[in-house]
């Protein structure tokens, strides 16, 4: 490895991977096929940081990495002090037509390179702060004169939102007295407040009293307050957001005309973007082709299908990172196997095995895991159980136990349905059919 992770790092990697699930963090660490997306990206997220907007469709089947891409995108965002939040997109709680449940989502999964999620509280009390410190040096007030530095914060609070307050005046009103109350030590008004100004449902009528303001977020103001906090981010030195809606392709499940709203939604998500309404924002989609080019997603929409279009008739490797979509072509054989490779390595490195790990868990077998995983799935749905089965059958015994010897201890993988998603499920059930087999053996002197 090049660059020099600590075992903090490296541990919360691979519990993650061993559980099959995508690590939050460090993914350029294990990226494999990235690169060719790297340039194109960065300067279109520069492009936002820089007061633009920019917005990017991810297309591929389960296994391609679709999650994987937006996690490691979300990692590059934070790098340039971009914050980004990630949503899954749900028939039930987080649908595409509901934008005030987007919005919540969006808050609730709000993270910057300092902050974890939600990191509203951390971002609004940064602002607020730095507000302070302006009044105090512009206008020579002193510091001790808390009622004259009240007074010129809130209006510094509503000059910055004022364009925002022309159709939310609430939300400033909101942050207002959100610093009041906690200037004052009374937490319970503050934090309904910030939960108002998140998007929480059912704040006490009394919270809102306190500040005078009415309603809550909701379809026709959710936007708006979307372009607050971005107003928000910018000054407190977070030039841009990233949004990630996560598997777009659900709302081909909802009835018709929800489904109509939905990409109605969507298409006006992408226009209002590229008409500047929210400088900073970059927004991505993740989806499979099915909701792509199928009959029962952006096809229904004449006008979206438009905005979307991109020829994929060439072959792969001409793709090109600077059209509206990317496609990810998932696993070669080839790929998992480097992927493997990467893996085994980050996982050596440092370990009291590491010599062992390396001599028993080399290349050549590596591939022939792979091999064998990928005999049950198929290649492109094979990554996440195959790096489970790698670290957590293999590694990990490796580590733990002398005399297990991996070409001679684990020449057989069995899958068990119960450990699988549906996905993958039918995946290995449509190759016992081809198989004929319930399992498939390393190929192994």
């Amino acid at each position: 490895m090049t660059r020099k992770v600590s075992q903090v790092r490296r541990r919360r990697i691979i519990d993650a991977l061993s559980r099959g699930t995508v690590p939050q963090n460090d993914l350029d660490l294990f990226a494999v096929g990235m690169d060719r997306f790297e340039k194109v990206l960065d300067d279109e997220l520069a492009g936002a940081a820089s007061g633009g907007g920019g917005f990017k469709a991810i297309r591929g089947e389960y296994g391609s990495g679709k999650t994987f891409f937006a996690r490691w995108l979300a990692e590059r965002a934070k790098r340039m002090r971009m914050a980004t939040s990630e949503v899954q997109i749900t028939d039930t709680d987080t649908p595409l037509y509901k934008p005030h449940a987007i919005y919540r989502a969006l808050i609730r999964a709000l993270s910057t390179a300092g902050s974890s999620p939600s990191a509203l509280r951390d971002i609004v009390d940064t602002w607020l702060f730095m507000l302070e410190g302006e009044v105090g040096a512009a206008e020579g007030i002193a510091t001790d004169d808390r009622k004259a530095i009240g007074s010129a914060v809130d209006e510094r609070i509503e000059s910055r939102l004022s364009e925002v307050s022309r159709n939310v005046p609430a939300f400033a009103t909101a942050l207002r007295f959100y610093r009041r109350a906690r200037l004052a030590g009374d937490a319970v008004t503050a934090d309904g407040l910030l939960g108002w100004i998140g998007g929480q449902q059912n704040i006490a009528a009394s919270v809102r009293r306190h500040a005078g303001i009415k309603g809550e977020v909701d379809a026709g103001n959710a936007l708006d307050f979307l372009q607050g906090l971005l107003v928000v981010l910018r000054d407190c030195g977070h030039p841009g957001l990233l949004v990630v809606l996560d598997e777009v392709e659900t709302v081909q499940r909802v009835p018709s005309n929800l489904r109509e709203r939905s990409l109605n939604t969507l298409r006006g998500l992408i226009d209002d973007i590229d008409k500047g309404r929210f400088p900073g924002l970059y927004l991505v989609i993740t989806g499979t082709p099915a909701f792509y080019d199928g009959r029962q997603g952006v096809q229904l929409s004449a006008p979206l299908a438009q905005r979307l279009h991109t020829d994929f008739k060439t072959d792969a490797r001409f793709d090109t990172a600077r059209a509206v979509q990317v496609r990810l072509t998932g696993f070669d054989r080839d790929r998992l196997v480097e992927l493997g490779c990467v893996v085994r390595d980050l996982y050596a490195k440092g370990d009291r095995a590491e010599p062992r790990i390396m001599t028993l868990v080399d290349d050549g077998y590596v591939k022939d895991l792979a091999t064998s995983v990928a005999g049950h799935l198929g290649v492109g749905t094979a990554p996440r159980v195959f790096l489970r089965k790698l670290v957590a059958d293999v590694l990990f015994r490796v580590t733990d136990f002398e005399d297990f010897i991996p070409r001679r201890d684990y020449k057989q993988v069995v899958l068990a349905e119960s450990e699988l998603n549906d996905d993958e499920r039918n995946a290995l059930r449509g190759a016992r059919r081809k198989l004929s087999a319930a399992e498939v053996d390393l190929d192994l002197p």
